[in-house]
């Protein structure tokens, strides 16, 4: 079983750039400017998966994206795998075991990738593995997968917490992206999750301790609570500066719930509650996940 030995990718966050652009990661000086740009995307597809269980109504679903954890004082750079999801997903899975839906890449030639069925233990005599934040509906867990389906990852240095949402203006009207399984639909045979956009539909943001979630506008529906929520763009203008501007990518939640509209309905011999769907999910905040996160005992090497 693969516990601490991946591919990990430390980005710093945020790529500042003034007039000429910069390239990011640093360490990679050649590389083009709008392929760093999309490589989050790219990644976070990688490092998403479908999570499948039961439950008293039958199976359910979620969707998982795996960060990294690096292991201090490690040379090569090693670390350990953590599953952040809604901590609802799991809470509504019964049993000690479920199925996380990884990948495996067959031929890197031609990008064949195959979907790995994993059985993975999420409590222990009925006792829950994961750690799950007080007041936010946000659950974490180391898990270890085989070694023949490793994942590109991302650290917690991904996740936008107050300062970097208010040094980049992070506002209403931002347009975000997001990754899941709707209604357990996946992007094609080998799993991969459907990715989405939409914008910031919600005020204030800040602090983020105090409102703990945002509205999102995009069409959510169940199998996309747990999925990442991030922004990439390119060349965005910095306010009070004369020509200016910036590219960025980070992750600033994850989708805990779809937003209904409830209404009752009452008849002359019956009485029905009817929900209309308003195409809005609830994401909480980045910076509740990093607190969770650190509610995990500290990662050391096997």
């Amino acid at each position: 079983m693969r516990v601490a030995a991946f591919f990990l990718f430390l980005f710093a966050g945020v790529a500042p750039a003034q007039n000429p652009p910069q390239t990011n990661p640093p360490q990679e000086p050649k590389a083009d400017k709008e392929e760093k740009d999309i490589e989050l995307n790219t990644v976070l597809m990688e490092s998403t998966f479908l999570i499948e269980g039961h439950s008293a109504q039958g199976t359910t679903i979620g969707t998982v994206f795996v960060i990294a954890l690096p292991i201090p004082n490690t040379t090569p750079v090693v670390g350990r795998y953590v599953m952040v999801t809604a901590a609802h997903v799991l809470e509504e899975m019964q049993g000690d075991t479920v199925v996380l839906h990884l990948r495996r890449q067959m031929d890197e030639k031609t990008n064949t990738w195959v979907r790995v069925p994993f059985p993975l233990k999420i409590r222990a005599n009925g006792q829950p593995l994961w750690k799950r934040h007080p007041e936010a509906d946000v659950a974490v867990m180391y898990i270890s997968i085989p070694n023949e389906t490793p994942i590109k990852t991302i650290t917690p240095l991904m996740f936008a917490d107050d300062k970097m949402l208010a040094d980049y203006e992070v506002k209403p009207g931002d347009e975000l992206r997001c990754l899941g399984y709707p209604l357990g639909v996946a992007s094609n045979e080998a799993g991969f999750p459907v990715l989405r956009s939409g914008r910031i539909a919600s005020y204030p943001l800040l602090p983020t301790d105090k409102t703990k979630s945002f509205l999102f506008d995009f069409r959510v529906f169940k199998g996309n609570s747990g999925g990442p929520v991030y922004f990439v763009e390119r060349y965005r203008p910095i306010l009070k500066t004369l020509g200016g501007y910036m590219s960025y990518h980070f992750i600033v939640g994850l989708v805990s719930e779809e937003i209904l509209f409830t209404q009752p309905s009452i008849g002359p011999y019956s009485q029905e509650i009817r929900q209309t769907q308003l195409g809005l999910a609830k994401v909480v905040h980045a910076s509740l996940i990093k607190q969770t996160i650190e509610m995990l005992s500290p990662p050391v090497a096997p």
